[in-house]
């Protein structure tokens, strides 16, 4: 089964999230369980987790088809002590809200080097975070999410997500979130059938399916390699439709969520039919 859904808003309490998911024709979503631009948040309080709870169950909502995202704030691979620390504290406060919500995933974005220290460094000092949250959480997986190489940011190549599993002491509990802007602004081609299937080859070759736990679905505004993130509606970018084609007629991404993120909310609806559609016409010519 493919989970699709948007990362919608959870304003006005998390349990608002499984609502609007819900309105737009969505198994699955993406929320922020906090403000994603302020460090410190209030502890979710008891009714508004059982109201998130309740929510997801009224409208089928599983746990393994929700990636909730962490703070913008958070650079796992800081380089400053100070900033290093601060962004783990809330990494794993982070961690803790998804285990009060029962969601086995997080995602979020490796970290930046700041050109500080070496890459490989930088690299270290994430898979030590996700290790050091692992101790402090229970159960919740740490999915990465590719970046696209903008500035320092790290995590934008297949080797660079290897490398960081590779450092990782329980690899059960991370996992790759990949976003097909990022992955086509970081020089991933995705423009064609086969060159979406080269690149997941590649991706399958470098880091394994078997780490795949998400992924996000936007076109890119920007250039192939541009380095720049900027999403786009689907099909109104430089990727086009085929890469959605492939991704929605093969099974290896079947049970993980497929998240928009695209620019226009007012169309998710829309853009999950069009993804419904390329599933059921692929499951036609199987039949046929």
């Amino acid at each position: 089964m493919k989970f699709i859904g948007a990362h919608v808003s959870a304003s006005g309490g998390v349990e608002n999230a499984p609502v609007n998911a819900a309105a737009i024709g969505a198994n699955a979503f993406a929320l922020f369980t906090k403000n994603q631009r302020q460090w410190q948040a209030k502890p979710l309080e008891t009714k508004n987790v059982s109201a998130f709870k309740a929510n997801c169950q009224k409208h089928g909502f599983v746990p393994e088809a929700v990636l909730p995202h962490d703070s913008y704030l958070i650079n796992l691979g800081a380089p400053e002590e100070e900033k290093l620390e601060k962004s783990r504290a809330a990494f794993i406060d982070e961690m803790e809200r998804c285990q009060t919500l029962g969601l086995p995933l997080l995602n979020f974005h490796p970290g930046s080097h700041l050109k500080k220290i070496s890459e490989e460094a930088c690299l270290l000092l994430i898979a030590e975070s996700i290790n050091l949250a692992h101790q402090a959480v229970p159960e919740v997986v740490a999915v990465i999410e590719n970046t696209a190489g903008q500035g320092t940011n790290l995590g934008w190549s297949f080797e660079q997500l290897a490398a960081i599993i590779s450092q990782v002491e329980d690899k059960s509990r991370v996992g790759v979130c990949i976003d097909t802007c990022h992955a086509f602004a970081a020089g991933y081609d995705l423009r064609t059938h086969s060159a979406a299937e080269a690149t997941f080859a590649e991706f399958d070759n470098t880091v394994g399916f078997q780490y795949l736990r998400g992924m996000h679905l936007n076109d890119s505004k920007t250039p192939f390699g541009s380095r720049v993130d900027r999403h786009q509606a689907l099909g109104e970018g430089e990727i086009g439709l085929p890469c959605f084609e492939v991704i929605m007629q093969d099974n290896r991404f079947n049970g993980i969520p497929l998240i928009l993120e695209t620019i226009k909310p007012e169309v998710w609806a829309d853009e999950i039919r069009l993804l419904r559609q390329f599933e059921v016409t692929a499951s036609e010519r199987v039949s046929a």
